[in-house]
């Protein structure tokens, strides 16, 4: 069966920044929780439930967005090896494939300036102002398929931290996880295949 849609996480499936991230959450964590482990919680959620569950302080809570906001600003958002060969392989053949983050639009908005293909490559990109709810609960994900007319049976979803994955499970479609994030063997029960990258793309020809 045709595969109707292809959905994609950004941090950590597309891009290589979940070790700058980490770095910088839990320098977060630490400055102002005292949690130098803080990124490993939070990995997956959008910016808006990480700030109204962990900071009550409307002044911390600016503080930090400023800092986030200008941290996004200069990074580099380098491609996991073989992501943009993906993206224009699903291009070329006329899968649908949507980018599907929880990162939000400013921050998107600078990932533009230095990758402008991405727009030209996949149908649509969902960011965090598109969803009511955070991973890990499926809704990212089912709007994804609404998005496309797709059923979860004709879904795939790429995924690479706890919280997407198990968002991506309990919507109901078939998942594939990326080891770039979490260790391969703490991703089995969470996904139905395990790549480590784009690299060798053969895993294609048991999911289309």
């Amino acid at each position: 069966m045709t595969k109707k849609a292809i959905l994609l996480d950004f941090d950590g499936v597309i891009v290589d920044t979940e070790t700058t991230y980490t770095e910088f959450w839990n320098q977060v964590g630490k400055d102002y929780l005292g949690d130098p482990q803080f990124a490993y919680k939070i990995k997956g959620q959008v910016l808006s439930l990480i700030m109204s569950t962990n900071f009550k302080d409307e002044k911390t809570i600016s503080e930090i967005e400023d800092k986030i906001d200008k941290f996004e600003e200069s990074m580099e958002y380098p491609y996991i090896p073989g992501a943009l060969e993906f993206l224009e392989h699903l291009h070329k053949n006329n899968i649908n494939s949507a980018i599907v983050t929880s990162s939000n639009r400013i921050k998107m908005s600078h990932v533009y300036k230095i990758h402008p293909e991405l727009l030209e490559l996949v149908n649509k990109v969902f960011t965090a102002e598109d969803f009511t709810k955070s991973k890990p609960d499926p809704d990212c994900f089912l709007r994804g398929m609404e998005f496309f007319g797709a059923t979860p049976a004709d879904t795939i979803v790429f995924e690479d931290s706890f919280h997407g994955l198990a968002a991506a499970r309990a919507s109901g479609a078939t998942v594939v996880a990326l080891s770039t994030t979490n260790p391969e063997e703490t991703l089995v029960e969470l996904s139905d295949i395990i790549i480590p990258n784009f690299k060798d793309l053969s895993f294609l020809d048991d999911l289309l």
